[in-house]
């Protein structure tokens, strides 16, 4: 078999248990010792990796990932949940990056290490932006399959059944090609201890972002404002239907 090399992105975020609050300004998120962890549609798409190569039909899984030095601690997760070896484009302290940013930063990574097949989650729950795949299937000029439910190898080819509005579409994509995961794609596999002490040793390369073309300053995509949701209202015990209704026409719903 010809050696086929899969490259995932993944990303750091908050971990979705952690309750999330608006730092003073109102323009970022408390970060400062909260918790973070691998985004889960980056884990679905690394599972799928990695079950690939299980499968015999990919010979080396690397993750990589655009983020300052804390990411590291993202691709040793990464690492013992299967990857072979990772590599991280590094940002300087207090830097920020978006979809087109760490697009950029794959894009060059995909051109060093000619991987036959790129998979990212479809969006991190830190922003929801789902452009990072796009953008990047743009850069690189190869076919794209999003939203991917169920991923097969073909000689040459990737098979992609997805889910649109309409139902399930099947996509054939001549390689290499880029494919972003959904969440019934699988269940990724927790990191058992054995695999977390193997993974210390897994190689993890880091490049400044620099030398993969990530331009410097502050990323094209800029939040503006964030805020809390208002506070949840006292559910209130009606006696009957007609009430219900009453109360539903009086504050307008209805």
């Amino acid at each position: 078999m010809a050696a086929l090399r899969v490259l995932v992105g993944v990303k750091r975020v908050i971990d979705f248990a952690v309750k999330v609050r608006v730092a003073p300004g109102g323009a970022a998120v408390q970060t400062q010792g909260v918790k973070h962890s691998l985004n889960p549609f980056c884990e679905i798409a690394l599972e799928e990796a990695v079950r690939l190569r299980e499968a015999g039909a990919a010979t080396e899984v690397v993750v990589a990932t655009l983020g300052t030095k804390a990411s590291q601690e993202t691709l040793r997760t990464a690492l013992a949940m299967g990857a072979d070896r990772a590599v991280l484009a590094e940002l300087a302290e207090g830097a920020a990056a978006g979809p087109r940013e760490v697009a950029v930063a794959l894009a060059a990574l995909a051109r060093r290490l000619q991987p036959q097949l790129v998979l990212l989650g479809k969006q991190a729950i830190d922003d929801d932006c789902n452009q990072t795949g796009q953008i990047l299937a743009a850069i690189l000029d190869w076919p794209q399959g999003t939203f991917a439910s169920r991923v097969s190898l073909e000689p040459g080819a990737v098979q992609v059944q997805r889910e649109v509005d309409g139902g399930l579409e099947t996509l054939r994509l001549r390689l290499p090609a880029v494919l972003t995961a959904d969440l019934r794609l699988n269940e990724p596999r927790y990191a058992t201890l054995p695999n977390i002490m193997k993974a210390k040793k897994k190689p993890l390369e880091v490049v400044p972002a620099a030398d993969l073309g990530v331009p410097a300053g502050p990323p094209r995509l800029r939040l503006l404002q964030l805020q809390e949701p208002p506070p949840r209202a006292g559910g209130e015990k009606v006696e009957s239907v007609e009430s219900l209704l009453g109360k539903l026409r009086h504050a307008g719903r209805i």
